[in-house]
């Protein structure tokens, strides 16, 4: 299986899936830190993928998305964005209405 299947699979799993430095009890990093805790205050249901536990998943993340940068929100199989994105749907209220209806 190569690395973009492998990722297909992650993304297309769940209906939302954060992948992140760390995991939601203990981040790695600020930006996955505050990416969990923007999904917690929408009430989202969410997998996490920690990728430092898989270095192909690291850089294989960032070559299927076109992104260059960690955390990375996928909502419906479809990326979403990272940090900032993720905080600006925030507040507009557009992620929690993703977010609810999933």
């Amino acid at each position: 299986m190569t690395i973009n299947n492998k990722i297909k699979e992650l993304v297309d799993g769940d209906s939302v899936v954060l992948f992140m430095k760390g995991n939601p009890k203990f981040p790695q990093c600020g930006f996955s830190s505050v990416a969990c805790q923007i999904l917690d205050a929408c009430g989202a249901t969410y997998k996490t993928v920690d990728v430092l536990q898989d270095p192909e998943i690291r850089e294989g993340i960032k070559v299927y998305s076109n992104w260059p940068t960690i955390p990375q929100l996928y909502l419906n199989g479809e990326f979403s964005g990272g940090a900032d994105i993720m905080k600006e749907m925030y507040e507009s209220g557009e992620l929690a209405k993703i977010v609810s209806s999933n």
